[in-house]
């Protein structure tokens, strides 16, 4: 197994360190392993997709536009 380095804010690992039965390099494993799964599936799902980049972030636009209009008197 090979080592990382991981850098957190200090106050993070202040309450990192108020838990130190927590195996922290495992939660940080699975954390990782999490992500890569997403990714994968992410991969796989668009690899299929027929838009464009720009096809995207103007879908992306869109929908922000319209969550925005819907929540907007919410905040």
């Amino acid at each position: 197994m090979v080592n990382i380095t991981l850098s957190v804010p200090e106050s993070l690992k202040k309450d990192m360190e108020k838990s130190k039965e927590i195996n922290w390099s495992e939660v940080a494993r699975t954390a990782i392993k999490a992500k890569i799964d997403q990714l994968k599936i992410l991969k796989a799902i668009t690899s299929k997709s027929k838009l464009t980049d720009e096809d995207a972030l103007e879908l992306g636009r869109k929908i922000n536009a319209s969550l925005h209009k819907k929540y907007k008197n919410l905040i």
